[in-house]
């Protein structure tokens, strides 16, 4: 799976969730945001954009 970080300069109208993620996880995730200069909620973000976006593409095909 492909997938590219959100360009956190776009704000758009959000709220608060919690998630309950394992700890090896966070740790892979927070590897990655900081390998990337952003935050670990841009990268959970931009996973999961890219995951539903891929969805709706194999839905329309």
């Amino acid at each position: 799976m492909d997938w590219t970080l959100k360009n956190t300069k776009q704000k758009v109208k959000s709220s608060y969730k919690t998630l309950y993620i394992s700890d090896d996880l966070v740790e892979k995730i927070n590897e990655i945001a900081k390998n990337n200069s952003t935050s670990f909620n841009n990268v959970v973000i931009s996973m999961i954009e890219s995951c539903l976006d891929e969805k709706e593409e194999s839905s329309n095909s």
